[in-house]
């Protein structure tokens, strides 16, 4: 994700000073450097009101200010839940008050008097953080966004395709991995006679007799292979001497990192022949 020149240059600034000569120099320096969205205040009680409105890249907070100080306004502008992002960077002439103003919050510190070079470089440096973090934040937003439309599609689809295999078959089924069913839906119990873990292998409760060993084998391998079948054709023979037939199809399930998670299909009773 790029930062452009002109992202920094167009990043708004405040400056707030109680002497309008240190405001003027500050001004000044910025416009010579091509920042083109800057304000100032001479008020330290109309920072945060300021911030709230304009959600400003960077404030330039000069410390010793009658009335209300530097740290003060520090704390008022962390009430600003809109933005976690605290965008001060302090002007001090005190050594002292450099590390309490980063331990209240100040991203970084201009020493007085002004070394210009240095100054430059800390505003710039600031400000490309800044314009990077907003940046990441609209991707964040885009990328949940994009995510919660996604998860609406797919259940959608999924809505979809299950309505259609309903209406095309007389069952559908998905099982795990290890060949547990987990999803049946339709008159799977009336019409087999059978748990329907004994669908497709033996190890599913009680079983009724009458299955065509060579068909249920033949099914067995197929999903032991994880291949696909197709309309595939299995018979039981009742105790009336009558025959079923039933009728299915299934596919092996993927997860995103190609494993194995299990079977999923449809099946109907073929009618019986007259």
């Amino acid at each position: 994700m790029k930062v452009t020149e002109a992202d920094i240059l167009a990043s708004s600034i405040l400056i707030v000073d109680d002497q309008q000569a240190n405001v003027t120099l500050l001004e000044q320096l910025l416009e010579a450097d091509g920042y083109s969205n800057v304000a100032s205040t001479l008020d330290p009680g109309a920072v945060c009101a300021l911030h709230r409105k304009n959600h400003y890249d960077l404030i330039l907070l000069d410390l010793q200010m009658p009335g209300m100080d530097g740290f003060q306004v520090i704390e008022g502008l962390k009430t600003n839940a809109a933005d976690s992002y605290l965008p001060v960077l302090v002007i001090t002439a005190q050594p002292g008050h450099k590390l309490r103003a980063l331990q209240a919050g100040a991203r970084d510190f201009i020493s007085k008097p002004f070394d210009l070079v240095e100054a430059q470089t800390r505003i710039r440096n600031m400000l490309e953080v800044r314009v990077l973090y907003r940046k990441l934040q609209g991707y964040s937003v885009l990328l949940e966004k994009t995510v919660q439309e996604r998860t609406a599609e797919l259940r959608e689809s999924e809505a979809r395709y299950r309505s259609l295999t309903e209406l095309a078959s007389d069952w559908y089924w998905e099982q795990d991995e290890n060949g547990t069913f987990t999803k049946v839906s339709g008159p799977v119990l009336e019409m087999l006679g059978i748990r329907v873990d004994g669908l497709a292998d033996g190890t599913g409760g009680e079983q009724v007799a009458g299955w065509n060993e060579a068909e249920r084998k033949f099914l067995q391998e197929t999903i032991a292979a994880r291949q696909p079948f197709l309309d595939f054709v299995f018979s039981r023979m009742n105790a009336d001497g009558s025959e079923q037939k039933f009728q299915v199809s299934g596919e092996p399930m993927f997860n995103q990192a190609c494993r194995f998670i299990g079977y999923r299909g449809i099946g109907v009773q073929l009618p019986a022949r007259s």
